[in-house]
């Protein structure tokens, strides 16, 4: 039990299936003796915890093998407190305090406390650290690396206490990826999926910057630091340090997607407006993607939206058709401007060259509602040139010149969005 200030009472409640004949004296007394032998067993061995030093305990994690492939606690430890270092600048961290947590995070598995009662992991090494007089952030961050360990644990919010979690994370991640022990749809034995999903939300809620190739950069050139030949041994064969950084990991990019889209469906967004996103080139910022989604759905639920959408597709669909018949490629080229007839063409025309360059500005700004703003101009021309104008004229050359503007519109709304994964 709590006592009113909600700190723990010695007082304790238990519920029986029988109705004892001496009012539960005897009930109460042998759970008594279960709770009184407990209690002494713990204070035991936190008494004798304290007086080993945090540091003192690291070689003993020389000793506990994490896995096989992957080597020991030791060597795990020595591998996040250089990825924890690395990032910290990206969490608004301290890298110092970052590694020193980051070291210590394992400590208290050598513990006699943790040895009985392993469900205390991470919480023990707190309280030693505490008491051995260590920064709370430091303390905080041994605790708290561990989480969220599901998807309604609580997010870190402590920047060296994220840096180090997502460190941790990522160190499993990158190394199980590497000697390809990856989750299927009925197995994942190392809990891969809860440590994505733990980047994923350690990222979004705390709004941080942290692009997935440079967080496995990092996990790369460390692993290569601290474990020679394991890079060139599990990936592409013999690798020099120089070229660790153009190894990409499509692996992890695509089981970070999957992860994403969980994350994001759980939280009421379409899924084909995350595959539109996803399909874009180097969607590897997950706090940028999100931004997308939801500035696409905005988007999406204007009648502007709606209806470029609808105008978007038809003109794909007449794309896709025609490409069939002339081959991938043959509406690349840049429309000509004297072969336009018709007043709609030139109109859509002037909306399109508008519109690429205003997308251009506001990408680059990252400011995606104001992207789609500006695609939101192209409907009323777009839907005017197919009221008006014959897409598929019986001359060739218009033919091909109409059919090059609708790639063009194709290509700039697709800065923007996969709109062809997108349904309605």
């Amino acid at each position: 039990l709590r006592d009113g200030l909600g700190k723990l009472a010695n007082r304790f409640i238990l519920v029986a299936n029988i109705e004892a004949s001496d009012g539960g004296k005897a009930i109460a007394a042998g759970n008594e003796r279960v709770v009184r032998a407990r209690l002494s067993d713990a204070k035991f061995f936190w008494e004798s915890d304290l007086k080993v030093k945090l540091e003192d305990r690291l070689p003993k994690l020389d000793a506990i093998v994490f896995h096989e492939k992957l080597g020991t606690q030791g060597e795990r430890v020595k591998r996040i407190m250089a990825l924890a270092f690395r990032i910290a600048d990206q969490v608004g961290a301290n890298p110092g305090q970052a590694s020193r947590a980051a070291e210590l995070c394992k400590a208290d598995l050598t513990s006699e406390m943790v040895g009985e009662f392993p469900e205390l992991q991470g919480l023990m090494g707190r309280y030693y650290a505490i008491a051995q007089g260590f920064k709370p952030s430091i303390a905080a961050a041994i605790e708290d690396h561990y989480r969220p360990q599901g998807p309604n644990d609580r997010i870190p919010t402590e920047p060296v206490s994220v840096a180090v979690a997502i460190a941790d994370k990522a160190d499993i991640l990158y190394g199980f990826d590497a000697i390809k022990e990856r989750a299927t749809g009925s197995k994942d034995p190392y809990a891969l999926r809860r440590a994505a999903l733990g980047i994923v939300r350690l990222v979004l809620e705390n709004r941080l910057r942290l692009p997935l190739e440079i967080l496995f950069d990092h996990a790369a050139m460390v692993w290569s630091e601290f474990s020679p030949g394991f890079v060139g041994k599990f990936w592409e064969g013999a690798i020099l340090p120089e070229q660790i950084l153009s190894i990409k990991h499509p692996h992890l990019l695509a089981f970070f997607a999957d992860r994403l889209k969980v994350y994001l469906r759980e939280k009421g967004a379409r899924h084909d407006l995350i595959d539109a996103i996803f399909a874009l080139p180097n969607q590897d910022d997950l706090l940028m993607i999100v931004t997308r989604v939801e500035a696409l759905a905005a988007f999406l639920d204007s009648d502007d939206g709606k209806n470029l959408l609808a105008g978007y597709k038809r003109a794909n669909n007449i794309l896709k058709a025609e490409e069939k018949k002339d081959g991938a490629g043959a509406f690349d080229a840049p429309h000509a401007p004297n072969l336009r007839s018709t007043h709609e063409e030139n109109i859509l025309a002037s909306a399109i060259d508008r519109a690429t360059t205003t997308c251009a500005v506001c990408l680059k700004a990252e400011d995606f509602t104001a992207a789609m703003r500006a695609l939101s101009h192209l409907r009323a021309p777009l839907d005017a040139f197919f009221d008006k104008v014959t897409v598929n004229d019986a001359d060739p050359k218009t033919r091909q010149n109409r059919l090059r503007m609708l790639n063009q519109l194709r290509n700039v709304m697709g800065q923007v969005a996969d709109f062809g994964k997108i349904s309605g």
